[in-house]
Order: C-alpha cells, then sequence, then structure tokens
C-alpha cells in the first residue's frame, strides 16, 4: 500500500525550466522524510503540489489517502502547512492568530482558545499572547506560524524549511516538537537546508537535483555511498597547508578537499586508527604543525557535496529560481 504521502511522475514546467521532472516520493506513515537539494533543485515546487497549492503538468499524488487532483479540498482538510515564510496576520495578537486558524477549521470557539493557549506555551509565546504579531522578532512569527500549522494536529505535515530564522535553542525545541508528532503519528515531510536537521529527524531522505530524485535512503545508507573515513587535519600555519596537502594526497582514497580560511584539509581513507598514526608521523617529518587533526565518518555535507558538487546553501541565499517564481 502506498504511503501517506505518495507522489509518482511529478512533472512541473515554468516555461523552458523542468521544476520537477519525474518526482517520486513514498512516505509511510508515522515517518519524516526529509528533502535535500541545492536552491532551486524543486523541493518547494514539489511541496507546493502535494499541497495543492500547484498543479502539476503530469503525474500523480495521494496524501492521506485522498488524491491530490481530484480532491484538493480533502487533503486540505487533512494536512498542516508550514511554509518558508511566516503566514501570520500581523495587525492580529498572537492568541487571536492561532484562535482564528482553529475557527476556520470548524473548531468551537471554546476549543480554539484552549488550543491557542496550549500552543503559545508550547512554543514558549506566551508571554507575547496578547501583543500585535507584527510587533514579534522574525524568530517569534516564525514559531507562531509553526503553531499554526499545528491547530487542529493534522495526521499529515508538510514543513519547508521550518527552522529558518530560529536560534539554536528554539530549532531544538522545534526538534522537539517535531518528534513527539511523529511519535504519536504523524507523517511528516521536511524540506530543509540544515543538514544536522536530516540527521537528527529524517527515517529517510531524498536528495533532489534540477528537478529529480538523484539518490534515497536513510541518512547511514546514503553515507555509506560517499566512501568510508575521512582524516581531516587542521594545520597551524597558513603557509603550510601546501606541504600538509601533498602528505595527505598520499594517503588518500578519494577528493581531497581544503579550507583555505580554516586551513582544514579532509580526504578520504581506508586504515582506520593506525593509519592516522602514519599520518600524524609524516606531517611530523615533514614539520607540518598541526591545531587539530582527527578521524570521522562522512556527514550528510559530504553526502551533499558528492552528489550535487557542492554544499548546501544558507536558506538566506536563495537565488530566483522557477520554483520562487510560483509564488
Amino acid at each position: 500500500m502506498p504511503g501517506a504521502i505518495y507522489a509518482e511522475g511529478l512533472v512541473k514546467t515554468f516555461g523552458a525550466v523542468r521544476a520537477l521532472d519525474g518526482v517520486d516520493l513514498d512516505v509511510p506513515e508515522g515517518t519524516v522524510l526529509g528533502l535535500l537539494g541545492p536552491n532551486g533543485a524543486g523541493k518547494t515546487t514539489a511541496v507546493r503540489v502535494l499541497t495543492t497549492l500547484l498543479r502539476p503538468d503530469s503525474g500523480s499524488a495521494v496524501v492521506a489517502g485522498i488524491d491530490v487532483l481530484k480532491h484538493p479540498n480533502e487533503v486540505r482538510r487533512s494536512i498542516g502547512l508550514s511554509g518558508q515564510f511566516a503566514a501570520v496576520d500581523e495587525y492580529l495578537t498572537g492568541r487571536e492568530n492561532l484562535q482564528m486558524v482553529g475557527q476556520l477549521y470548524q473548531m468551537s470557539a471554546r476549543d480554539a482558545k484552549s488550543r491557542a493557549v496550549e500552543l503559545l506555551e508550547r512554543f514558549n509565546l506566551s508571554d507575547a499572547a496578547d501583543r500585535p504579531a507584527k510587533t514579534y522578532s522574525g524568530g517569534m512569527r516564525r514559531r507562531l506560524d509553526l503553531a499554526a500549522a499545528l491547530v487542529v494536529s493534522p495526521p499529515v505535515m508538510f514543513m519547508d524549511e521550518p527552522t529558518t530564522g530560529l536560534d539554536p535553542r528554539n530549532r531544538q525545541q522545534l526538534w522537539s516538537i517535531i518528534q513527539e508528532l511523529v511519535a504519536g503519528g504523524t507523517t511528516l515531510l521536511l524540506t530543509t537546508q540544515y543538514l544536522e536537521e536530516a540527521d537528527q529527524l529524517a527515517h529517510d531522505i531524498c536528495v533532489i537535483d534540477h528537478g529529480k530524485v538523484i539518490a534515497r535512503g536513510t541518512s547511514d545508507q546514503l553515507k555509506a555511498r560517499t566512501g568510508g573515513e575521512r582524516v581531516e587535519v587542521v594545520v597551524h600555519e597558513r603557509d603550510q597547508v601546501t606541504t600538509a596537502t601533498e602528505v595527505l594526497n598520499g594517503f588518500g582514497k578519494g577528493e581531497l578537499s581544503v579550507d583555505d580560511h580554516t586551513r582544514r584539509i579532509t580526504v578520504p581513507v581506508t586504515g582506520g586508527a593506525k593509519l592516522l598514526a602514519e599520518v600524524i608521523r609524516e606531517l611530523d617529518g615533514r614539520g607540518v604543525e598541526i591545531d587539530d587533526i582527527g578521524l570521522r565518518r562522512p556527514t550528510l555535507d559530504d553526502v551533499f557535496i558528492s552528489l550535487t558538487g557542492h554544499a548546501a546553501e544558507s536558506s538566506g541565499q536563495e537565488n530566483a529560481q522557477p520554483e520562487e517564481a510560483a509564488t
């Protein structure tokens, strides 16, 4: 049986650009799918199609057992959506925003008020509950928007880069809330540029680029595709980076990367701790002073670079891409 979120062959074009080029997705009930990709890869377009905000040129999708194209209104009653930008009424208070959402979902005034109080406390907004939303900071508006998406406790949630603009403490708080929701049976599709977020939350990950799913699997499975361990060295002096690079190239089993700003050199290796000792001896013999050295497993950042050719871009640097043009 298809999962709580299922898509097959989704295609969406904007002019000559194929923002989605045959995307397939299957998210089992009560799990989190992390959708990763460079800016403009098609992640937001996919979310907009699955939440009925855009109609695909071809393909099919089912959310919460409901055909997205045939019964969009029924889909909307079964989902929660938090987009990239907070969608709150600036002239209403935080409390009024949440009560309004509840009543739009046909909750009684009493239940909507009770739910608003609960969510304001959960998102640490109780002290600002009766202030107009236009007086909120960016992070507070983001939290209010996320609270609004949870007013009716929907069985399926879509979060498009939900922690953009949140400080580390509030990001951790949101992660805890997401984990509680999923433990209670909620299914979540999450797009994010924070790779540690996908590592922390997602049961499965799809990497999308140029409108196509180019890899999928668990975090561990994707990391295994990039090879084994990495030796990571930080040299003390910038003028010793070249020498250290020559040494590490002699031990490496893949493409070496150098960050000139941090004086950090990373290279895939095989051999474990024994090889690390050899690297240290060789660097010492060449007179290279090091500030730090270690052996680590691949990260999702390594996976991202391996699959797409570059690191994940920060959410605040989104370029004007076709998926943006559809806003």
